[in-house]
């Protein structure tokens, strides 16, 4: 079963904009994700949740989408996140592992609720700094944006000497090559 999950956890980046995401369901998944292990327990991130048009609409022009589609600058009106997940953590602390470890249990959960999302680390932080007030006191990590999907990640497997970038088809699904497991695995 955790296999499906990890199959249909592509990263989703066009959204059906007007299903909302309510808030508790995002609490539900900060408290899912917030169960796992933490680099000497010190669980350092924190969360700003949002699923209101007016903040995500703050959190959407701070987001770079999607570097490999060059000719595309993001999901366009109806197709936008219904909600973000920010991580932020205290300045001078650095966790990227429990940022990653949190960041994927909480997408995992979120497909087991029938959601998709994306990670997202190209932010402009100042301006989500400014538009969100955050705390100085905090770095801001990642985003999670959420929402029900509105396209198709297709997995395709390659050579590890074969081009990784993904792509989307006339039918504006996403393309993601995968790396052959024969050819990950090192035998020394």
């Amino acid at each position: 079963m955790l296999k499906e999950f990890v199959l249909k956890n592509g990263s989703y980046r066009r959204f059906y904009q007007d299903r909302t995401v309510a808030y508790e369901q995002l609490r539900g998944l900060i408290n899912t994700g917030r169960l796992t292990s933490s680099g000497a327990n010190r669980q350092p991130v924190r969360y700003i949740l949002s699923n209101k048009p007016e903040k995500n609409e703050k959190i959407f022009q701070c987001l770079r989408w999607a570097g490999y589609l060059e000719d595309w600058d993001g999901p366009e009106e109806g197709e936008k996140p219904a909600a973000y997940i920010v991580m932020v953590e205290p300045v001078g602390v650095s966790a990227p592992h429990d940022e990653g470890i949190i960041g994927q249990t909480i997408l995992l959960a979120a497909v087991e609720q029938g959601l998709g999302g994306c990670f997202l680390a190209s932010i402009d932080r100042k301006m989500l700094r400014k538009a969100l007030h955050i705390d100085d006191n905090y770095d801001i990590k990642l985003i999670i944006a959420l929402g029900y999907p509105k396209e198709q990640v297709i997995l395709e497997e390659i050579s590890d000497s074969d081009d990784i970038k993904y792509y989307r088809d006339s039918e504006k699904s996403d393309h993601v090559p995968k790396i052959r497991l024969e050819d990950l695995i090192l035998n020394y």
